[in-house]
């Protein structure tokens, strides 16, 4: 009992036992926590590389070739500095003519699609999502087909149905005695009426489903609340629906502007522009400065002020969204 205890033994070896082996748990978790992380790392590392490759280094090299005298048959550039945009806003100039003229077309555009992929999405979601679960899933996969098919596809369709002389549109119009010479591809405003058509075909579906998922989140307590206190479908929607899903009502706003802004391959492919220039959209004048004119420099200029416009239009919509919530 009046024994004294050695260093090494009884309580003093049971805590360095403890000691050491909580130094090696710690560093056994810190290896698993590193090859954890390092294991999620290769999973993006693909994207990653994708992602440097075809958007980072593109995006530099256009913001370099932005300030150059860059031709395109050319081995030889120029720094020329913030020349290429001054150019665009000087009068006369053939990049001002493009990138206004365009940028008027592509506003446009804008103005009349967005307000459709907007409220067309919704009524569909509306309506695929009040039918029983096997017609609404038969309803999602029709209305989204159109959006898995190429662009090229989607004109070759339109150019059959809005033909003038033996398009599908013009041949059901004579059959049922209306006027059957509507130039839709030639003529204003049949033009953009095509244009608007073919992308809410084309498009549509990817809206309807974001839609039904966010009706999908909406409490149905609320609604049976709603249904006690006698309120109609119209007052359920303005009410209870609506103000549930402004968030996702932000986002598809946002996203819908975007993709109209950066309008294509409709103009492109169905109305080359026409008439005249009037379905002419910007990004079709960046492609003509750049490979029609070869300025590279000029039309890196030209694309970046539009990405900036696109940005900006997406700040001030969401702050006004968000002010309004408040």
């Amino acid at each position: 009992m009046g024994q004294n205890m050695k260093p090494g033994s009884g309580p003093d070896l049971a805590v360095e036992t403890l000691s050491v082996h909580a130094v090696q748990t710690a560093t056994k978790r810190r290896k698993q926590k590193w090859k954890s992380k390092l294991t999620s790392s290769l999973f993006v590392l693909p994207y990653l590389i994708c992602f440097i490759a075809f958007l980072i280094y593109p995006l530099m090299h256009g913001i370099i070739m932005s300030f150059q005298d860059y031709e395109l048959l050319s081995d030889s550039t120029k720094f020329i500095g913030l020349q290429n945009y001054v150019d665009i806003f000087t009068a006369g100039s053939y990049t001002h003519t493009s990138f206004f003229q365009g940028l008027l077309g592509t506003v446009k555009f804008v103005i009349y699609s967005v307000p459709f992929l907007i409220v067309v999405g919704l009524l569909l979601a509306l309506l695929v999502n009040a039918l029983p679960k096997k017609a609404s899933g038969l309803f999602r996969t029709i209305f989204f087909s159109p959006y898995a098919i190429s662009a090229s596809v989607m004109a070759v369709i339109f150019l059959r149905v809005f033909d003038t002389n033996s398009g599908l549109l013009n041949i059901v119009l004579g059959k049922l005695g209306l006027q059957s010479q509507i130039g839709w591809l030639t003529d204003l405003p049949w033009a953009w009426i095509s244009l608007i058509g073919a992308t809410l075909w084309w498009t549509i579906g990817f809206n309807m489903l974001i839609f039904i998922n966010a009706l999908n989140e909406v409490s149905e307590e609320m609604y049976e609340a709603a249904k006690i206190d006698g309120a109609s479908a119209w007052q359920k929607l303005i009410y209870i629906t609506l103000p549930s899903i402004r968030k996702i009502m932000l986002f598809i706003i946002i996203t819908s502007t975007i993709a109209s802004f950066n309008i294509y391959a409709q103009p492109f492919l169905m109305t080359r522009g026409g008439p005249g220039s009037e379905t002419t959209v910007l990004l079709m004048n960046v492609f003509d400065v750049a490979f029609g004119q070869h300025k590279m420099g000029a039309a890196s200029a030209m694309a970046l002020l539009m990405a900036i416009m696109i940005i900006v239009v997406s700040i001030i919509q969401f702050r006004v969204t968000n002010e309004k919530e408040r």
